[in-house]
């Protein structure tokens, strides 16, 4: 059984309920933007830019949106609402699944490192300590060995939250006192891996975005540090992103892209927003691919792209 590819019936409709408010900004009004049109002219085109430009998407991927159903519209011969709904639809997901094809960094999908080492960044309250205790928890149940190393070292609360949903998870964390150096705790959590055998290392860092500069040299601190134990590492950077912040996500984008290379991105606390666009304008401005979306704050409610796609292909077809 593959890890990432199975879902039961139960777990299906949680998440889909966890998506709900994405499909009702989303979706459905983009469904009611074209409903009892015959032919797409510039009312439906204008509706649609509308819709996708309010659910932030941004105006960037919208316009590429807009001109990709242009394109499609000539080509197709498009007769009825129904079929712009799926050219629709199909473009959206061909707009996510185009900056996750081809790519091989989630461990457990033919990975032979170990460990695979992850690197997650992101500001505080974005849901870094959550997403790195669901991803945790996803591997463990899969058969994998994980560890944490909590290199969040500045914020005062950070290393005991950590600890609690690490705890959940039932994985260990490797930690030190509260201001210690982070590449010090990375190091430490490398090494550790390397002795025991670990499958998987996820290694926490400081969300802050005060001064560029000091982010920067922080980060690339603690990826020196690690590839003295592990010439690669991190195999992996996973930028945790909030997505009821909207805009704020893209502008939390830009800072961290910046500061170090980004690979992968999580978006979190979908269940709760109605900007679940958010999601197809980063993955398309940034070129990286969004492989996890968090949908609850149950220790299971994190969901894996490609299943992501299909889950909200499935959404929107049921609009």
């Amino acid at each position: 059984m593959a890890f990432f590819g199975f879902l039961g019936k139960e777990k299906k409709e949680s998440l889909d309920k966890g998506l709900e408010k994405t499909k009702e900004s989303v979706f459905q009004k983009l469904s009611r933007a074209v409903i009892g049109k015959s032919k797409v002219d510039e009312e439906v085109l204008d509706n649609l830019e509308e819709v996708l430009v309010s659910s932030d998407v941004g105006v960037e991927t919208t316009l590429r949106i807009i001109e990709r159903i242009e394109k499609r519209v000539a080509r197709d011969k498009y007769i009825n609402a129904a079929e712009l709904n799926a050219i629709l639809r199909e473009e959206i997901v061909a707009l996510l699944e185009e900056n996750t094809a081809g790519d091989g960094n989630v461990y457990g999908t033919g990975q032979d490192k170990k460990p695979f080492v992850i690197m997650v960044v992101g500001v505080n309250g974005a849901g870094k300590t959550t997403t790195i205790a669901k991803l945790a928890h996803k591997y463990k149940t899969s058969g994998r060995s994980v560890l944490i190393g909590a290199a969040d070292t500045f914020r005062a609360a950070a290393i005991d939250q950590l600890q609690v949903w690490a705890d959940r998870a039932g994985v260990p964390v490797v930690k030190q006192q509260m201001g210690s150096d982070p590449a010090s705790v990375a190091f430490d959590t490398l090494r550790s891996a390397v002795s025991s055998g670990t499958d998987l290392v996820i290694i926490d860092t400081a969300g802050r975005l005060h001064n560029k500069i000091n982010l920067m040299n922080e980060l690339s601190k603690i990826k020196k540090v690690m590839e003295k134990v592990i010439p690669e590492a991190p195999h992996e950077v996973l930028l945790v992103l909030d997505g009821s912040t909207g805009q704020n996500a893209f502008e939390q984008a830009r800072q961290f892209t910046a500061a170090t290379a980004v690979s992968a991105i999580a978006v979190t606390k979908l269940d709760g927003t109605a900007k679940g666009g958010v999601v197809i304008g980063i993955s398309d401005q940034f070129r990286i691919p969004v492989k996890y979306i968090g949908v609850g704050e149950k220790i299971d409610d994190l969901l894996v792209l490609p299943s992501a796609v299909q889950r909200i292909l499935s959404i929107q077809r049921n609009c």
